[in-house]
C-alpha cells in the first residue's frame, strides 16, 4: 500500500547502533549494531488507523513539525492537553495545539509568529486525528 509514496507493507528491519550517539561534544563511540528495528513497528501503534500527512508551513515550529516532514497521524487516539491534532474546522484543515481549560478547549499555532487562533462561536470543528510521531526527511541519497 502507498501513503504520500511512502510503501506500508512487509516490516522492513533497520540496524540501530548499540549506543547513543551524542549531539554536543564527541565521545568515542563504537559501531556495533545492537540489534534491527522495524521503523513502521516503532511509529505506528495502530495500523488500520494511522497515516502519513505532510506538513505545509511553519505554524507548527515549537511542536517540532517543519514545512516538509512526515506527521504520523493515529484517528484512533483521543486528545490530550499539548498533543498536535489535525482538525477540520469548517471544512479546512490543518494542525493545531489541543489545550482543556475545564470545559473549554481551545486549539492554537505553534509559532509566536502568528496570532492568537480563536474559534467563531458557531465554527464546525472535528479532530481527524493525533499525532504521533513524525519524520523528518533531510537528505536523501542520490
Amino acid at each position: 500500500m502507498q501513503v504520500l509514496g511512502v510503501t506500508v507493507g512487509l516490516p522492513t528491519p533497520v540496524p540501530i547502533l548499540a549506543r547513543a550517539v551524542r549531539a554536543g561534544f564527541p565521545s568515542p563511540a563504537d559501531d556495533f549494531v545492537e540489534e534491527e528495528i522495524d521503523l513502521q513497528r516503532l511509529l505506528i501503534a495502530n495500523r488500520p488507523a494511522t497515516f502519513l500527512v505532510r506538513v505545509a508551513g511553519d505554524s507548527m515550529l515549537l511542536a517540532r513539525l517543519h514545512d516538509g516532514d512526515l506527521a504520523v497521524v493515529d484517528r484512533s487516539l483521543t486528545p490530550r492537553n499539548g498533543d498536535v491534532v489535525v482538525v477540520d474546522i469548517d471544512g479546512e484543515r490543518s494542525f493545531k495545539v489541543w489545550r482543556r481549560q475545564g470545559p473549554r478547549v481551545i486549539l492554537s499555532f505553534a509559532n509566536p509568529r502568528f496570532p492568537e487562533f480563536s474559534l467563531a462561536p458557531d465554527a464546525v470543528v472535528e479532530v481527524w486525528g493525533v499525532v504521533s510521531g513524525s519524520i523528518n526527511p533531510r537528505r536523501r541519497a542520490e
